[in-house]
């Protein structure tokens, strides 16, 4: 699979103000490469073509852990007066917009308290911003959920070894891993 390069040269998009400008091609481009990568791991992980009817295996996906099958809640989740989450838990900040190809995993992450891991400050979240921004400008739409498996370890040392095989599978262009696999400029924006 080569990489998705956001900024090809010669293009016209650029950074003004402190304000990312693509031009609406190039948004919707980077979206389906990342949507059509997410897409090939969660039918068998290999990226080439497969079976005719290819089904979700989710005994071979990392930790058993299908992101996408998990059930979607606003990020403002934390504000409910009764959280819906407790313990530990990893956490998927997807993008199910209409236009997408396939939904988008945009990040991956772990807590040890799931009902309050959002409240605070969070570089998922300036990210986020900056993304929602750029899509605004290019009259795109988003539609962002958080879905939360709540069976991870207690244990934050295997909480992250779990963390860590899931953000290397999927590859969400907003963990710091992947930034420069993406090439993600939604994340220099908020750095």
């Amino acid at each position: 699979m080569t990489q998705s390069n956001l900024f090809p040269t010669g293009d016209d998009s650029r950074l003004v103000d402190g304000h990312l400008h693509l031009r609406r091609d190039q948004l919707r481009h980077w979206q389906a490469g990342v949507a059509s990568h997410q897409q090939a791991a969660r039918l068998g992980g290999s990226g080439h073509q497969g079976q005719l009817f290819a089904t979700i295996q989710d005994s071979l996906l990392p930790c058993g852990i299908d992101p996408f099958s998990l059930l979607p809640q606003p990020l403002s989740f934390w504000r409910w007066p009764e959280p819906p989450n407790h313990g530990a838990a990893h956490y998927f900040v997807i993008d199910d917009a209409s236009h997408l190809p396939h939904p988008l995993l945009l990040y991956v992450g772990e807590t040890g308290q799931a009902a309050r891991r959002w409240k605070g400050s969070h570089d998922c979240k300036a990210y986020l911003a900056s993304y929602l921004q750029t899509l605004q400008m290019v009259d795109l739409t988003a539609a962002i959920s958080v879905r939360f498996w709540c069976d991870a370890p207690s244990q934050r040392t295997a909480r992250r070894a779990q963390e860590t095989r899931l953000i290397h599978y999927w590859q969400p262009p907003f963990n710091r891993e992947m930034q420069g696999r993406w090439r993600t400029p939604f994340t220099a924006l908020a750095d």
